[in-house]
């Protein structure tokens, strides 16, 4: 007979958490571009709080939170361990991640946020039917 677990429920996501390399520039584009405020920004150092929350032994980070509307993006800067790499997995390959954003005036934005450096991978697509029209 298999136990029955208590049961629970997910009320809401709290937050979507980017590693980036430099969170100045980060905070740059989420705040400065995006518009997003700005929460707070803190510090870890080397030690076994940030390392036992993450799983990575002597990891140091600066993280800063931003509030998007109905959603908030963690940022996160680590300055250790050394051994850290940088990946650039495509979309099709597993762990690639997402944040998507419904937005009133598309062009408007793809033209703010190419005035920075940032181009689209694509043209912009439309739902054009079904639930997410």
């Amino acid at each position: 007979m298999i136990e029955t677990a208590p049961s629970f429920r997910v009320e809401s996501t709290e937050h979507t958490g980017i590693t980036v390399s430099s969170l100045d520039e980060a905070l740059s584009f989420w705040s400065g571009v995006m518009g997003f405020e700005h929460l707070y920004t803190w510090d870890f150092e080397d030690s076994s709080l940030l390392g036992d929350l993450v799983g990575v032994k002597a990891a140091a980070a600066r993280i800063a939170m931003v509030k998007a509307p109905g959603h908030l993006v963690e940022l996160l800067e680590y300055r250790s361990p050394n051994d850290r790499t940088v990946m650039k997995p495509r979309s099709c390959d597993v762990g690639s991640v997402h944040v998507a954003f419904l937005v009133e005036n598309m062009d408007a934005l793809l033209e703010r946020i190419s005035a920075v450096g940032w181009n689209a991978l694509s043209g912009v697509q439309r739902v054009e039917s079904g639930e997410r029209t």
